[in-house]
């Protein structure tokens, strides 16, 4: 038994094995993402053509591999199956080794696995269709929270302070900018999600996730607005912004408040 275990936590093992199991998830959060946007079930109804919805046989179903075999369409209607579906797959597959190279085998691989994986799927469905899902956000609030409760990476303190700060900011900014401006800036998707990223990073990770994403949200809107010739009042989802944010303080919390708040680490 020890030797099995020792052979897991082999980095050329752990991370096959870790890479093989993120393909796997990436199918089905596929399914998330098409289904959540629109309240479908995700657990009941099991993989089918969004064409034709013929359900799918397990070996149509294969991450990455059916897509090549069946040449980019479905077994069926021949209908061209979206080139989303092996983009998740292997977009999962990496950020699961990566999780693995940067955790090993442990419960912490585990967690934050799960919470990347959430910001992942939520990113792709605020793109398409500009909401992050209640079912992501207020489950990942919860979970963030209990999660402080296992490992003491952050205290539950710091993750109920992370929400309220997290949640309170944005919707403070969030009704300011609508009272000035007569419109809607933030969405109460992204209240919510940053509520969820403070109850798993806790309430110092606030600002600089909001410095991050806003920065690097502002630099894609100039962008695409030269290059599309679009005004000020042109829509961008900022969930995406928000979860890369998440993402970089995950990894890098301390090098990013060192660099923040240089005289504090004194």
């Amino acid at each position: 038994m020890t030797d099995i275990l020792k052979c897991f936590s082999e980095p050329s093992v752990g991370g096959a094995i870790a890479f093989g199991v993120g393909l796997l998830w990436g199918s089905f959060f596929n399914v998330c993402i098409l289904r959540l946007p629109f309240d479908q079930s995700i657990v009941f109804e099991g993989s089918r053509c969004p064409h034709c919805l013929t359900p799918l046989h397990w070996y149509q179903n294969i991450p990455i591999i059916s897509f090549l075999w069946l040449r980019g369409k479905c077994g069926h209607c021949a209908a061209p199956i979206s080139i989303q579906y092996p983009i998740i797959e292997l977009l999962t597959g990496c950020l699961f080794l990566i999780m693995f190279l940067q955790y090993g085998p442990s419960l912490r691989f585990i967690l934050y696995t799960t919470f990347a994986s959430a910001l992942l799927v939520t990113t792709v469905i605020d793109l398409y269709h500009q909401i992050i899902p209640d079912e992501i956000s207020l489950s990942g609030i919860v979970t963030g929270f209990c999660v402080s409760l296992i490992i003491n990476d952050i205290s539950w303190i710091e993750s109920v302070t992370g929400i309220l700060l997290g949640g309170g900011s944005f919707f403070l900014i969030a009704t300011l900018y609508e009272k000035i401006s007569g419109r809607e800036g933030l969405g109460g998707g992204d209240v919510k999600l940053l509520a969820m990223i403070g109850a798993w990073l806790g309430y110092k990770s606030i600002i600089p996730v909001i410095i991050i994403s806003s920065t690097v949200g502002s630099l894609v809107g100039i962008v695409i607005m030269l290059s599309q010739r679009k005004d000020l009042k042109t829509a961008i989802p900022f969930g995406p912004f928000l979860a890369l944010g998440a993402m970089a303080y995950l990894f890098w919390s301390q090098q990013i408040l060192s660099l923040l708040f240089p005289f504090a680490s004194r």
